[in-house]
């Protein structure tokens, strides 16, 4: 008897065997086929397309084995769209977020900023309200070092405006300390305490000079609340003088590895750069005093919020 004849399909037998594929891999495999399907491609002419074999795009529709970026690159290259089609992006998942999209490729940064003002005060329950008292709410923004506390305390007193800590309203939120909540609960809780203390001290404080953590810019929602009800001033320096204000404040840490501390801190300043400019205002405080730095920033949110200069 011919024993290969009794043995069942190649395609039976892994699937059997990967009962318990990867629902990624399941997922991906599914937005190949339904991009094949949309387009009209049977799977031979798609794997002369892509330069792929077919029994290779068969697994991968079936969500078997693990593709490389590569042959997936040469897939969406077939089928003539983004690689973010194939592998999953919430823009997307729908017609309408593929027809946004398609809108908005290819803009400056200026329109894309236009283009997401819009849509803030499309979407925000009190955008007309919001918009109005932008002037009214100041966040300060920047990386640790900045001046927040201490320049925000000297606007705050000057302007006749409550000084809120961000990190103290998460706090009062989480109902604990900020590194208790890592340690607990990790850094995706913390982001989720930051946007709810945020918003409530927007409904607590019509009026206020609020200091924010570095870090705020990290999560695109909580940023979003930011710029669409705040005046947002981004006070910016130097990573050298970041660095020397961290210490000048007792933290001796980066002095054990000074030079991987200060490429550190380079880094991060980098990666955050693009979101910090989205403020505002920009107000350099290196090279300046604090109470030079204060005078500058005074004088011009003094204008914004229609206070007088004496």
């Amino acid at each position: 008897m011919n024993n290969k004849a009794l043995r069942p399909p190649l395609e039976t037998r892994e699937d059997a065997a990967g009962h318990d594929r990867d629902p990624y891999l399941i997922a991906l495999g599914e937005r190949v086929r339904s991009l094949r399907s949309i387009r009209g491609m049977t799977r031979k002419e798609l794997a002369r397309a892509a330069h792929v074999s077919e029994r290779h795009l068969a697994n991968l529709e079936r969500g078997l084995g693990n593709v490389s970026i590569l042959v997936l690159l040469q897939i969406a290259k077939a089928f003539n769209c983004v690689l973010a089609e194939i592998v999953g992006d919430v823009t997307t998942s729908s017609p309408e977020w593929l027809l946004i999209r398609e809108l908005l490729h290819g803009r400056s940064e200026p329109d894309l900023q236009r283009a997401r003002e819009a849509l803030a005060q499309l979407f925000s329950g009190q955008a007309g309200q919001a918009g109005k008292n932008r002037s009214k709410q100041i966040a300060l923004i920047g990386l640790r070092g900045a001046g927040k506390s201490s320049i925000g305390r000297m606007l705050a007193a000057d302007i006749g405006y409550p000084f809120i800590e961000l990190s103290d309203e998460i706090e009062r939120v989480a109902g604990c300390g900020i590194l208790e909540i890592h340690s607990l609960y990790g850094p995706t809780a913390y982001r989720r305490y930051e946007k709810r203390a945020l918003e409530e001290a927007l409904q607590l404080y019509p009026e206020m000079v609020l200091a924010t953590p570095g870090g705020i810019v990290s999560e695109p929602a909580t940023m979003n609340v930011l710029l669409s009800h705040c005046y947002t001033v981004w006070l910016k320096a130097t990573p050298e003088d970041h660095m020397a204000r961290v210490m000048a404040q007792g933290d001796f840490r980066p002095m054990a590895g000074n030079n991987e501390a200060m490429a550190d801190l380079k880094r991060i300043l980098a990666g955050r750069e693009a979101f910090y400019s989205k403020a505002d205002y920009v107000c350099m405080t290196s090279q300046l005093s604090l109470s030079e730095a204060f005078e500058g920033l005074r004088n011009h949110i003094r204008e914004v919020a229609g206070l007088s200069l004496v």
